[in-house]
């Protein structure tokens, strides 16, 4: 379960297979059915079957939120594509803009875009004030709320995101909200060396180059955390586990300066 959260796309592409494969023990059952109310509500109704599934076994492997909403489109997605010759192109041309809005950094820095639950964000608060910590860093801070979750009650909280919409997104509720600050700028040029606790959720490739610059920038006594994924060669000073359905693994690390 947990290397098919540390790679969503393979967990997703199980779910729509095991679906798939239920679905394909009810064909035998098409004709008689396409026989009595006709082929087009039988294929829609089997698209509907095979998002509903799909969906529901992504949840069950505690994939993020946003796959779940993926798993139901994509069989409809694919219906669509079939019957493209059809159809005009904007809807495609909007599809792929909206996911470079919200996942140009998947492409740019291998970085997806996870959402923490709210499980985490109570875990780094209670962290937060164990360690009496006052300024909180999330970098790839997506839609922000991290970021508002722990600003307030004298601790100073900012988050770092690149992807278009997922910015807009966060600048406007924290602004709305009075919580936390949101910069438009990419993670590696953001500025930590003030930080009590850097959170990062990213992906494995870019935690290397995370504790490089982690042990370069961060004050002694400071700690960053990662969401799932672990540094590479490096053991943690404490692992939390988390009580939530996602089965959400924290790895803390202690910067020694």
């Amino acid at each position: 379960m947990h290397f098919l959260r540390a790679t969503p796309i393979l967990g997703a592409l199980l779910a729509q297979a095991l679906a798939a494969l239920v679905l394909a023990g009810l064909l035998q059952v098409l004709p008689e059915l396409a026989g009595r109310f006709g082929i087009a509500p039988v294929i829609g109704a089997a698209l509907v079957l095979q998002a509903l599934l799909s969906a529901g076994l992504t949840r069950a492997l505690g994939l993020a939120v946003w796959w779940q909403w993926i798993a139901l489109a994509f069989p409809f997605a694919v219906a669509l594509a079939l019957a493209a010759g059809s159809l005009p192109a904007w809807p495609f041309g909007l599809a792929f803009l909206l996911l470079y809005l919200f996942f140009s950094n998947t492409a740019r820095e291998r970085v997806p875009l996870y959402l923490s639950n709210r499980a985490t964000t109570g875990a780094l608060g209670r962290l937060m004030r164990e360690r009496s910590a006052s300024h909180f860093i999330d970098l790839g801070s997506g839609l922000g709320g991290v970021v508002r979750g722990i600003a307030g009650d004298g601790r100073k909280a900012e988050g770092y995101e690149t992807a278009p919409m997922a910015f807009l997104i966060s600048a406007i509720l924290s602004k709305l909200t009075g919580r936390g600050q949101i910069y438009r700028r990419d993670i590696w040029s953001a500025d930590i060396t003030e930080a009590d606790l850097v959170y990062v959720f990213l992906s494995p490739e870019p935690m290397p180059m995370i504790h490089d610059k982690a042990r370069r920038e961060m004050k002694p006594g400071s700690l960053l955390v990662s969401n799932s994924f672990a540094i590479p060669g490096l053991d943690a000073d404490e692992i939390w586990d988390l009580s939530d359905r996602r089965k959400t693994r924290l790895y803390l690390y202690a910067m020694k300066g």
